[in-house]
């Protein structure tokens, strides 16, 4: 019992101590999407660039707000990455205290090794699958009894397509982490 850091607190502290952590993170996602919506439209540049590597040189839009909200959600999906270093700190600190020694030097490497994992996963969607893809599923224009079918992206579809395929990717990359903690678990 003497592991476990001497910061014993009834239920009420408990709570508050968690709403001071959610507010740590509110803050920080507040702070990088204003952050990240500034920069929105390089972001998103960026991330048209597998498309526009495999020919395709225009996207379009049909909602009259659909430019607006694409700018909105890049800012999101990039203050999620930018923050999450804020997020998993203070999960960290709110649950650290209650591991035993030997619990917190078994999780930490899991801990450290989440946001690499991911990030490798997400370079693997950007740089290698994304543009195979791509390439692929646009290959279905031309002729087709007769009639051209041509394939005209939306800003919306797009951004869709990419952040599903990135966090996805990032998300499997996972999956070592998930088997290695199951496995000290004893569950696997």
């Amino acid at each position: 019992m003497s592991d476990i850091d001497q910061s014993k607190m009834p239920l009420l502290e408990h709570l508050i101590e968690l709403r001071n952590r959610l507010l740590w993170c509110f803050a920080a996602l507040a702070v990088a999407f204003g952050i990240c919506f500034y920069f929105a439209q390089p972001i998103y540049g960026w991330l048209v660039q597998p498309l526009k590597n495999v020919g395709q040189n225009k996207l379009i839009y049909t909602d009259i707000f659909e430019a607006f909200f694409v700018q909105v959600k890049v800012g999101l999906f990039a203050a999620m990455m930018l923050s999450f270093p804020v997020f998993a700190t203070q999960i960290w600190r709110f649950v650290a205290p209650g591991l035993y020694r030997n619990e917190k030097k078994a999780f930490l490497p899991f801990l450290l090794m989440t946001p690499l994992l991911f990030a490798l996963g997400a370079a693997l969607a950007y740089y290698g699958a994304m543009p195979v893809a791509l390439k692929f599923l646009l290959g279905f224009q031309g002729d087709v009894g007769g009639i051209t079918q041509e394939a005209l992206p939306g800003v919306g579809n797009y951004l869709s397509f990419s952040t599903k395929f990135i966090f996805g990717f990032g998300v499997a990359f996972q999956l070592p982490v998930l088997l290695m903690l199951l496995e000290r678990a004893g569950i696997v």
